[in-house]
């Protein structure tokens, strides 16, 4: 945890650098970190208007070199509390209408904001005492704007190397594109819409969106199922991305091309309990590749391709192995496979299929909506969220169970899924506009009751008061085919 508090820290205030360095290098111009991509932050810079800022070379080395500067100065990172009025008066008289627009729309009787080398700014989170322990870092042209890169966790002496992320991108941007045109790009704008009743619309745009992605991949996989390929459908993703319910409505999608779908999960492939791999720790490692009998699953979908019946396992967790029981499956025709688990994009998984037959679809939380210009949501926190509702409501678990076990999986995520992402032939993108709105009023009671002794108290307490920048949603606008239905129950769909 402490490891965890203290990167985000670390790159908040890189974030207060760039700031001031815009501040003072384009008087006037607007900086928005849009979200993570890359291994660093993405980040724009926008007129008055909002239109975009063109960035060329010449401008980044400035504002590196305006960083530099104001780390070698060793200044301090000075924290300030304030009444809630006083704190947008302050951030209204220097542009940061975003702020504003979310300070207005709350209930806060203290607002905490920084100054640095006269410069006012305000994080969810706290920064580091002084500019000198934020010295590894870099900042390059990317895209539109910029990358704003910190250290590599691997080596923190060293800034962390981009890596090829295209297809994020373009997610991503589709996201970004979407908040402009409902003019709902920050949580003040989402919280205005709470208040002025138009969440229902705003909900039914974001859930038509979902079905117009799923409906255009579903033609893609028809478009080459038809030339005679696409006959599995590889689909992955990171912990609580919604990829049961992503299955679930493709394979609606497909049955509306007159491909009949049919599914299977991965975890009926696991190896006997006695034979799965152990991670750093001696625990068994079921999100390893090699949890899986990869030999069994070739064989089966080989022979599935040759048009031949075979027999799911299935696997029995209370076990702890394989059972067999009569689970006949044969692809028709017009039948396409979908097959859900983490390791679906993983090359490896498939050795054995012909690249032509395998369709990978990569689902993840994608999250777009900022708390404002300089306070993006982190898409692992979303889906941290979105699991902590889930555990709590139908498998038994208390938030701190759920916070303790999350660093495991994002370490399995870190070496089993990402790695992969850029394999896919299609991104859905998860996320929902309002979600965090609609999650507030299950998750606030649950980390408020985390004990000040447990040693997850910090992070709750943390996530409580992010959840307090958001307005409530009810749950009962939420159409029962919703991919967050997965998380909040009353699908209309079986699990």
């Amino acid at each position: 945890m402490e490891e965890k508090r203290r990167k985000y820290a670390y790159t908040r205030s890189l974030c207060m650098l760039l700031y001031s360095a815009v501040y003072r290098e384009l008087p006037g111009k607007i900086l928005r970190i849009e979200h993570s991509i890359s291994r660093g932050q993405y980040c724009r810079i926008l007129n008055s208007d909002e239109s975009v800022f063109r960035v060329d070379h010449e401008l980044v080395e400035r504002l590196r070199g305006r960083m530099r500067e104001l780390v070698s100065r060793d200044l301090p990172f000075e924290e300030h509390t304030c009444s809630r009025e006083e704190a947008i008066e302050i951030f209204r008289r220097d542009g940061l209408l975003q702020k504003v627009s979310l300070l207005e729309t709350i209930a806060m009787e203290e607002v905490a904001y920084y100054t640095l080398d006269g410069i006012h700014d305000g994080y969810v989170g706290r920064l580091l005492d002084r500019t000198s322990e934020v010295a590894v870092f870099d900042l390059r042209p990317y895209k539109e704007g910029m990358l704003l890169l910190g250290p590599d966790p691997d080596n923190p002496s060293k800034v962390v190397l981009p890596i090829r992320q295209a297809k994020m991108y373009n997610a991503f941007r589709r996201s970004l594109e979407f908040n402009r045109v409902t003019k709902v790009d920050c949580v003040g704008r989402l919280n205005e819409a709470v208040e002025k009743c138009e969440t229902p619309m705003l909900i039914n745009v974001a859930e038509a969106m979902h079905a117009k992605a799923l409906s255009r991949i579903s033609d893609d996989i028809m478009r080459r199922h038809r030339k005679g390929g696409a006959s599995l459908v590889m689909l992955a993703g990171p912990s609580s991305s919604g990829k049961t319910t992503t299955c679930k409505r493709l394979a609606v999608q497909l049955m509306t091309n007159m491909i009949t779908p049919r599914m299977i999960s991965l975890d009926d492939y696991f190896v006997d309990r006695h034979q799965t791999p152990r991670d750093e720790t001696g625990d068994y490692d079921y999100e390893s590749l090699y949890a899986l009998d990869l030999e069994r699953f070739n064989a089966d979908l080989n022979a599935l391709l040759a048009g031949k019946e075979i027999n799911l396992p299935t696997y029995s967790f209370e076990l702890g192995r394989r059972v067999e029981k009569p689970r006949p499956l044969r692809l028709d025709k017009d039948d396409v496979l979908i097959i859900e688990g983490i390791h679906g994009l993983n090359p490896e998984l498939t050795a054995g299929i012909p690249a032509g037959q395998v369709y990978k679809l990569y689902v993840s939380a994608l999250t777009s909506l900022r708390l404002d210009n300089h306070n993006w949501i982190s898409t692992s926190d979303n889906r941290l969220l979105r699991r902590m509702v889930r555990d709590s409501r139908y498998r038994g678990t208390s938030p701190e169970q759920t916070l303790e076990r999350w660093p495991s999986v994002r370490r399995g995520e870190e070496k089993w899924i990402f790695p992969f992402q850029e394999n896919a032939d299609a991104v859905f993108n998860s996320s929902l506009i309002f979600e965090l709105g609609v999650m507030k009023d299950y998750l606030q009671p649950l980390l408020l009751g985390v004990s000040e002794d447990s040693p997850c108290y910090e992070e709750a307490r943390w996530l409580a008061d992010f959840l307090g920048y958001f307005l409530s949603i009810p749950d009962t606008q939420v159409p029962s085919n919703s991919l967050l239905r997965e998380f909040l129950g009353g699908s209309s769909f079986r699990y």
